[in-house]
């Protein structure tokens, strides 16, 4: 097994993808709105991957966080909120807020699990701050570390109710990057003190069973590398003063943030400490570049990874799913009532 996750071209795999993934056996596979149609045709792509593989457990990954990050979209499938929607609620109401972002994860979970996904790059725990770049902005569930914390947990409660396995990101803490990721590379200057802020959410969530680490330079900790490529970052932060203990996958590598091309780059983040390097776009020659560079998977991350999908499949139910959507929505409405009454004063800070 090769310590990547890979994406997929298309809506089916092809004879090319399906000779390539069997040789290399990625640990992995995520998917895009390129490879989503609809119910039938997403569930026959995940079928066939499990098939190719004899396993029933292999992660098949989503971002599926709601609003403009969605894969799945309506008419086919609900709409769901941003992250941004549970902070407003939090301000008026933080125990209901609580329980409708754990219902608007299970929800997604079950979304998911009728089609056959299993893990879902979900919850955002970056901390907002006033210069948070809106690659972020709305996603993000609050500028309180303990806010971002409680909701983050109610979401990895939710995605495990519905038998789904939730990936904290952005690891250690994309909050104070002022660019965006996908075309530069942020550098963070704050110091270490006020970093505490950025890393206590994912310290309070550290028996996650898998996380993602964002493209950002940390000055402090190390000026030369982004968290992904830093073994200092890895070791030290992630590992040892965060304490987590789960798969350690990067984020996407094809992002502009990174030099050098992509093989170079999974290599690198491995080298580094991460235990699964991503690979998005479904493009054959850069995952069989990829491939052609990257070790077996050493034990310790299959160990992670084996531990990470122990979690026990849950069947579909539509009345649930109904439930939950309904019952979010009446929570939700709690916050819009609200504005209407103060004026809109009320709000996310």
């Amino acid at each position: 097994m090769k310590p990547v996750i890979f994406g997929l071209s298309g809506l089916t795999l092809t004879d090319d993808e399906k000779r390539l993934f069997r040789d290399v056996e990625p640990a992995g596979y995520i998917l895009f709105k390129r490879n989503i149609e609809d119910r039938a045709q997403v569930r026959a792509l995940t079928n066939s991957l499990r098939t190719l593989h004899g396993r029933d457990n292999v992660p098949i990954l989503i971002d599926q966080e709601g609003g403009r990050v969605a894969r799945m979209r309506p008419p086919v499938w609900p709409d769901f909120p941003a992250g941004g929607a549970f902070d407003a609620l939090y301000d008026i109401a933080p125990i209901t807020a609580i329980e409708a972002a754990r219902c608007n994860a299970e929800a997604i979970a079950l979304s998911l699990t009728e089609v056959g996904i299993n893990v879902d790059c979900l919850p955002v725990l970056d901390v907002r701050v006033p210069d948070t770049h809106s690659a972020i902005g709305d996603r993000a569930l609050g500028s309180d570390p303990m806010r971002v914390a409680a909701l983050g947990r109610a979401i990895l409660d939710g995605l495990a109710l519905g038998g789904v396995i939730g990936v904290v990101k952005h690891m250690p803490g994309q909050g104070r990057a002022t660019v965006d990721t996908h075309h530069d590379l942020p550098h963070v200057t704050a110091s270490a003190a006020e970093l505490e802020q950025d890393l206590a959410p994912f310290r309070a969530l550290n028996t996650a069973a898998m996380g993602m680490t964002g493209h950002v330079v940390y000055d402090v900790w190390d000026k030369t590398h982004t968290a992904t490529m830093s073994r200092v970052v890895i070791d030290d932060i992630i590992r040892q003063s965060v304490g987590f203990d789960g798969l350690l996958m990067s984020d996407d590598l094809d992002m502009n943030a990174l030099q050098g091309d992509v093989a170079s780059r999974a290599l690198a983040c491995v080298q580094a400490g991460c235990d699964l390097a991503l690979n998005c776009w479904g493009r054959f020659d850069e995952m069989v570049a990829i491939a052609n560079n990257l070790p077996e998977i050493t034990p310790v991350a299959r160990a992670r990874l084996d531990r990470a999908m122990a979690l026990a499949p849950v069947p579909f139910d539509a009345d649930r799913l109904a439930h939950l959507l309904d019952k979010r929505d009446q929570l939700l409405a709690l916050a819009d009532a609200s504005t209407k009454l103060t004026g809109g004063a009320t709000g996310a800070a």
